[in-house]
């Protein structure tokens, strides 16, 4: 009596959890180079499949010592992009608040922007794009950068409109790195950020790409000034969005920091 093939739930549930792993790699390597590098592997591989089929065992003895070792090499050349992933999972799903001590016990607890710093915040952006003043300011979420912080100064400052335009005056001596916002405080300013690895346009200088990068590694937030044109954008996870008005902004910022904070 010939079998007949049996489909449980759990065969569903995992061909869509492969599925959901697998998309949630293509987004993470789309316009990487390492999304190129994916391909010449699986080529590879289809070529070391069809050398074993026609019993080449010379050429497929040297190809499966290759792919032997792949494991290892994989980890070795898509190092950032493993960390990308294993970044995406502790923030998308929330985990750092399942395994946060301080946050269990109530402690250390962070005060949220509120409307009125969201609007000092438009303020600053709006005339500093007026006067085509340059500026990149991050905004924290649930990942707190201190890697991030500590590359500047730490201010631990008041937000005001005030002190964000004269942080990026083009005389100050931190007007050309980051400021980042965590809580409802200035953390610091004059900060180190990662570049984008991916191709983005060649118009886009280097906050614009700093500012891309920093949104593919955390959920921050970014809020970029450009010193050319004077155009806002902001970016958030690794997608930016150009030439923003005044209203999409203070729009922007409500979704994403008091929405996500209640």
């Amino acid at each position: 009596m010939p079998a007949f093939i049996t489909i449980r739930f759990l065969d569903i549930l995992d061909i869509f959890l492969v599925a959901l792993l697998l998309y949630q790699l293509y987004r993470l390597i789309k316009g990487t180079v390492a999304f190129n590098i994916v391909i010449g592997l699986f080529s590879l591989y289809l070529v070391w499949i069809v050398v074993r089929a026609l019993n080449m065992e010379l050429l497929g003895s040297i190809m499966g010592q290759f792919i032997g070792v792949g494991i290892i090499a994989l980890i070795v050349v898509f190092h950032p992009e493993i960390r990308k992933f294993l970044v995406f999972i502790g923030t998308n799903y929330n985990l750092n608040r399942v395994f946060s001590i301080d946050k269990l016990f109530g402690i250390g607890k962070i005060k949220t922007i509120n409307h009125e710093q969201i609007e000092s915040l438009v303020d600053a952006c709006v005339s500093m794009s007026k006067s085509k003043t340059g500026a990149l300011i991050v905004i924290v979420r649930n990942l707190e950068l201190a890697e991030q912080i500590n590359t500047g100064e730490k201010l631990n400052a008041r937000i005001s409109s005030a002190l964000l335009r004269s942080l990026f005056f083009k005389n100050s001596p931190l007007h050309d790195g980051a400021v980042i916002i965590k809580g409802n405080r200035i953390a610091a300013a004059g900060c180190i950020l990662p570049l984008t690895q991916k191709e983005v346009d060649k118009n886009l200088g280097l906050r614009h790409r700093a500012a891309i990068g920093i949104t593919e590694n955390t959920d921050a937030i970014t809020i970029i000034i450009s010193e050319e044109r004077g155009s806002i954008s902001f970016a958030k996870n690794g997608e930016i969005k150009r030439r923003i008005s005044k209203e999409g902004l203070t729009t922007f910022l409500e979704e994403n920091i008091i929405s996500t904070a209640n």
